[in-house]
Order: C-alpha cells, then sequence, then structure tokens
C-alpha cells in the first residue's frame, strides 16, 4: 500500500482510535490520519497484523496496539481501560472492524445472522458507547462508522450484512443528533465494492460458485459503480480524513457514499 502523502497537522493533537486497522480500509485510514498528524490506537483481533502496520508509521504517531474483538463489549471495556491508564483517550473513533459473509436468506443460518450482527453493528455500539464519554468530557470528538451501500440499498444474497450496516446508519444518526450540542460529530462513510481482502474473497466466492474468471467476476462488482470501476481504500480514507477535520463541523448525522454515483 503506498502511504499517504498528506503533511498537514490538521489533527495534531488529537487521537484517533481505529478499529479493524489492519488491513484494507483501516490501514490506509490509519495512514492517511497519522499523515495529518493525529496519534494512533490501532485495534484489532490480529496483533503482529496491527504491528507490522505501526512499523511503517511514524513513531510519533502510535500510541499503541491494542488486540481486541470489536464483538465482545467486556473486551472493548477493557481496550478503553488500557488507553486510559496510558493517559491517551481518543477524541476521534473510526468504527471500521466488519465482515462480510454471503447466502441465500433461505440458507442464512443463525450463527451467521448473529455474526453479521454482533461484528458490523454490535461492534460499532460497543465502541461508541466506550469512546464517548472522554468526548463528552473534552467537548469534542469525531466519530466515523464505515458502513457501507449496502446500508443504503439492498443488495441480494447478503440479508444479514445489510441488515447490520442499515443498522449502522440507524446508529450514526440516532447518536449524532444525542450528542449534537456537545461538540461531537457522528457520520458514515458508505463505500462500494472496494479493493479488499473481502472483496477479494467475494471475487473467489463468486468464482467457485458460477464458473466465472476471476477477471469476469471483479468485473461483475465494478459494473455496480456507475464510474465502472472499484473504489479504492484510499479514497475512503481520504473521506474519514475530511470528516475529522475542522472543516466538516457541521455536518453530522449523514452518510456519505463513497461509490462513483451508485448511491444518490
Amino acid at each position: 500500500m503506498t502511504p499517504a502523502t498528506s503533511s498537514n497537522s490538521l489533527l495534531q493533537g488529537h487521537t484517533a482510535a481505529i478499529t479493524g486497522a489492519g488491513r484494507g480500509i483501516g490501514a490506509a485510514i490509519a495512514q492517511r490520519l497519522a499523515a495529518d498528524g493525529a496519534r494512533l490506537w490501532l485495534l484489532g483481533r490480529n496483533l503482529p497484523t496491527l504491528q507490522a502496520l505501526a512499523a511503517t508509521l511514524p513513531n510519533h504517531a502510535v500510541a499503541g496496539c491494542l488486540a481486541v474483538d470489536v464483538a465482545d463489549a467486556g473486551a472493548v471495556q477493557q481496550a478503553w481501560a488500557q488507553m486510559a491508564e496510558a493517559g491517551a483517550m481518543p477524541d476521534i473513533l473510526v468504527n471500521n472492524a466488519g465482515q462480510a459473509a454471503s447466502a441465500p436468506l433461505g440458507r442464512t443460518s443463525d450463527a451467521l445472522w448473529h455474526q453479521m450482527l454482533s461484528v458490523n453493528l454490535s461492534g460499532s455500539f460497543h465502541c461508541l458507547r466506550a469512546a464517548l464519554p472522554a468526548m463528552q468530557a473534552a467537548g469534542w470528538g469525531r466519530v466515523v462508522n464505515v458502513a457501507s451501500t449496502a446500508g443504503q440499498r439492498g443488495y441480494p444474497y447478503v440479508a444479514a450484512y445489510t441488515a447490520a450496516k442499515h443498522g449502522v446508519i440507524g446508529l450514526t444518526r440516532a447518536v449524532a443528533l444525542e450528542v449534537a450540542t456537545q461538540g461531537i460529530t457522528v457520520n458514515a462513510v458508505c463505500p462500494g465494492f472496494t479493493e479488499t481482502d473481502l472483496l477479494r474473497d467475494s471475487v473467489a466466492n463468486i468464482v467457485g460458485k458460477t464458473g466465472r474468471s476471476e477477471a469476469q467476476a471483479r468485473d461483475a462488482l465494478a459494473q455496480h459503480n456507475p464510474q465502472k470501476r472499484l473504489v479504492q481504500p484510499q479514497e475512503v480514507a481520504d473521506a474519514v480524513a475530511w470528516l475529522c477535520s475542522p472543516a466538516a463541523a457541521s455536518l453530522t448525522g449523514q452518510s456519505l457514499s463513497i461509490s462513483g454515483g451508485e448511491v444518490m
């Protein structure tokens, strides 16, 4: 991944917690916020992956790496306790951790349904609940939830994922109104099909089930985007960085579609 080239200090003095930070969109967000001057807590389930990312960032940009499953409310509380003990409570939260799995509704098991809700929706809730008190005490905060175009429209064969991402957008709107007078904004970004490991898994699934080539499968996903291309992680990171910046102070409760016009 090419490091972000921004070198301003818009976020100097601010600390960001990024979930699902180790790869893809999360890693791109970490690189961009570090370039904008923020200190980072990198959160994810795979500590070595987080540490490998941290090694590519300036030393002053990394507050620490924490192995945490956001679906586990107790683990999230423990992570925030560790941040408090370190004296570096985040005033920026990027809820990026997520999973995607597909199945027709009739073959969507209870386990799959609960897994999609637990990681994508409950995980965002757990982290929001843990992060808000410090932001409220400081009178300033930024929350960006990484949702999906699946939260703005429907897609077949991903009912559980789509329901969870719709929930993330509803959560965004509700909390934005709760804290609107407290110097805190809460927004969502909604990427379309993006060049990540999740997309590569989707491509492999299409190839395995339909017999299409990898190129044909990738093209089928790109066709959802009116620009006929896949979104790049850095494009999502740039939108997140803007939402965290002073320039976006009047924007809250919004869901920005990063999809080349797929959702208008």
